[in-house]
């Protein structure tokens, strides 16, 4: 009877050890596939923030869009934020943490200082960086893991500067730039100085500060007036460019100002009020326009975040879509950035996006002016 019980227990347990084995494999099997991680990287804090703030806002909301939708071949698509504080070395401390997390592709930055400083670090992972504000000529042409759907400088400063010299007289000017980024606004004074000069237009000096420290604005406004200039380019963000407008303005109020596309944030009109007022500024994207993507994105962004996307949410959320459509499409052995230069050609919000060997693109741009606290194309 000992016997019989003792081989009953052993084959109980066997039993119980198989039937446990067999129900870890029924919920190993039962799990959803790992998420499919991608990274944003921005300044979200400090003087540039409202810019990275809305390129994170349309990232998350691609991303949401994306896995109300299903998802990636019925992955979820996982979202890891950082903000670079537009620190060079943070931007790569942030970015070699996201990839050691296991990221597939980076969107951001959204300013070409931290474009720069990450690049390296990306291209030594191979690791796709997608940029959507990214403009800097410096990154131009090479065959790295830098990619962009927002064209390079040349074309669209030389529209404002030619602009500025044909429709509005304007033949000596002075500037202002921001040292802090200076790959973008070195690079976009080359730019328009180039074209500018073609009919005879002369800047009559630059004036370069820091923005993250105090800048003297009363100071400067004086020495950019004290040439006695047909009017003033502005190249900083839209927090400096709305306090130089102010200041410029106190000393004269009737001078042309002219800014720069990175100004060019719902920032600028809220904090320049009266004194931002006829400033032009060259733009890839266009606040009325009406395709039905952009007017249905354009709602969501608001119903989400209660506020305007601008051209920072509008390339963010292009970038994004480009990066999702991409792993959807993705065949076995071919690395991402391979995948994205092999589709080439993709829809954007606004315009199509069409990417070259280098990962660049090109994008039509529009003349603005700042009329009743709107920009308003005029061109």
């Amino acid at each position: 009877m000992d016997s019989d019980r003792r081989v009953w227990v052993a084959s109980s347990s066997r039993l119980v050890w198989f039937f446990g084995l067999l129900g870890i494999a029924v919920l190993l099997g039962c799990q959803p596939p790992e998420p499919i991680r991608i990274g944003f990287v921005g300044g979200t804090s400090g003087r540039v923030a409202d810019l990275g703030i809305a390129g994170r806002d349309a990232v998350l909301l691609a991303v949401e869009l994306r896995n109300q939708a299903g998802g990636v071949a019925g992955r979820k698509v996982e979202l890891l934020i950082r903000d670079d504080e537009q620190n060079p070395e943070v931007a790569q401390r942030v970015t070699r943490d996201l990839i050691a997390q296991g990221v597939v592709a980076l969107i951001g930055p959204m300013t070409s200082a931290m474009a720069v400083a990450m690049t390296p670090v990306v291209d030594e992972a191979r690791v796709p960086l997608l940029s959507p504000t990214v403009v800097t000529n410096e990154l131009t042409g090479k065959d790295d893991f830098f990619l962009r759907v927002s064209a390079p400088t040349r074309e669209y400063v030389r529209k404002i500067a030619l602009h500025a010299r044909t429709a509005r007289g304007l033949r000596r000017v002075t500037a202002v730039y921001d040292l802090d980024n200076r790959a973008y606004t070195e690079g976009w004074l080359d730019d328009f100085r180039a074209a500018f000069a073609e009919d005879g237009g002369e800047i009559l000096q630059t004036i370069g500060f820091e923005s993250g420290g105090d800048p003297a604005f009363l100071r400067i406004a004086n020495d950019l007036l004290a040439p006695q200039p047909d009017g003033v380019v502005i190249v900083a963000n839209s927090v400096d460019t709305a306090m130089f407008c102010q200041q410029i303005r106190k000393l004269d109020a009737r001078i042309p100002l002219v800014g720069s596309e990175w100004g060019a944030t719902e920032r600028l009109t809220e904090l320049g009020g009266k004194a931002v007022e006829g400033l032009t500024v060259a733009q890839i994207f266009d606040r009325n326009n009406a395709a039905p993507r952009y007017r249905a994105f354009r709602q969501l962004y608001l119903d989400r975040f209660r506020r305007e996307p601008g051209f920072g949410g509008v390339a963010a959320f292009d970038a994004t879509n480009v990066v999702l459509e991409a792993l959807a499409k993705q065949p076995a052995g071919r690395n991402l950035k391979e995948t994205i230069l092999a589709l080439g050609h993709f829809e954007g919000l606004q315009q199509p996006i069409g990417f070259d060997a280098f990962g660049e693109t090109q994008r039509d741009s529009v003349i603005t002016v700042v009329r009743d606290g709107q920009f308003v194309v005029i061109e």
